[in-house]
């Protein structure tokens, strides 16, 4: 795909983003949730290794294709590594699936109410690499704990600094400022982030366009003013922890937001499976989160 058709599929394709980019401090607990336990590896480079395996057995899977998954979000390593002899952007892109990277070197203590990225220095070499392996956009994380303005009005400062970077290097950032679902003010928080990313979007200049990966808010059809809005060019959902029945279940109260989800995707995936068995679930949890996200309940 070149960059226009990877362009014109996120902005309009039917289907969800799969996030494939757990990073280091999650994958021991997500190479578990798989079905390997910690004591199957012996460094880092083992278990990168087998958390690869995994991704990989997902990617070139018959049942991964842009049909129904228009997007997918890798780990650096991921990004770098092959699948089938070839790098892993180009054989996401040759299945209809635009490739984006995490970016994030994961997050600060808490101060203010939310947690901001860690430093990137590193950034535009990355952005550059990513670049040059087709990649087409970033994902960068953030955590809102609770209904702070100062702290949310500084994560959306940091999110779009960083996001003008990522459009200077010609990728398209996806600003993820996550409100913790166990938030005991989750609400509200949703409602400082909606003002807070209204606010900075109507100030950006020129004809560049973001993408959003948001909590799914406790209101349905409160983020409703982004997804209309001209700077957004699509608003995906994390699961944030629900699991895959009812992260679907509150998605589909939201028109416009199409699924961007890691465990709930990958839940029910087991090391063990045959690939017959492997298939069918991987395709069954695909199934459900496309209906979520293209068949709305209201």
């Amino acid at each position: 795909m070149l960059d226009q058709e990877m362009l014109n599929k996120i902005a309009a394709g039917n289907g969800f983003i799969a996030a494939l980019d757990q990073s280091g401090g999650s994958t021991p607990k997500a190479l578990k949730g798989y079905g390997i336990e910690e004591g199957a590896w012996s460094n880092d480079e083992e278990m990168f290794g087998l958390i690869h395996q995994m991704r990989s057995r997902i990617i070139t899977s018959p049942v991964f294709t842009g049909e129904k998954v228009i997007g997918a979000i890798l780990f650096e390593r991921t990004m770098d590594g092959v699948a089938d002899g070839k790098p892993v952007p180009a054989v996401l892109k040759e299945r209809g699936v635009v490739p984006f990277i995490k970016i994030d070197k994961g997050l600060e203590a808490e101060e203010n109410g939310v947690q901001l990225m860690k430093p990137m220095p590193e950034l535009d070499v990355l952005l550059k690499r990513a670049k040059g392996l087709g990649v087409f956009g970033t994902k960068e994380r953030s955590v809102i704990n609770l209904a702070n303005r100062e702290g949310i009005a500084a994560i959306v400062k940091q999110q779009f600094e960083v996001g003008q970077q990522v459009l200077a290097a010609g990728l398209v950032p996806i600003i993820e400022p996550e409100v913790n679902i166990k938030s005991p003010e989750r609400a509200e928080a949703d409602q400082i982030l909606l003002e807070e990313l209204l606010k900075t979007l109507d100030a950006m200049t020129g004809d560049d366009k973001v993408m959003l990966k948001l909590s799914i808010p406790t209101k349905p059809g409160l983020f409703d003013p982004l997804v209309d809005h001209p700077r957004v060019l699509r608003v995906v959902a994390l699961s944030g922890g629900y699991s895959r029945p009812d992260a679907c279940a509150e998605l589909a109260k939201n028109h416009g937001m199409i699924a961007s989800f890691s465990r709930a995707l990958l839940e029910d995936l087991r090391h063990q499976m045959s690939d017959a068995e492997f298939n069918q679930s991987l395709g069954g949890a695909i199934e459900e989160i496309y209906t979520a996200s293209t068949n709305k309940a209201v």
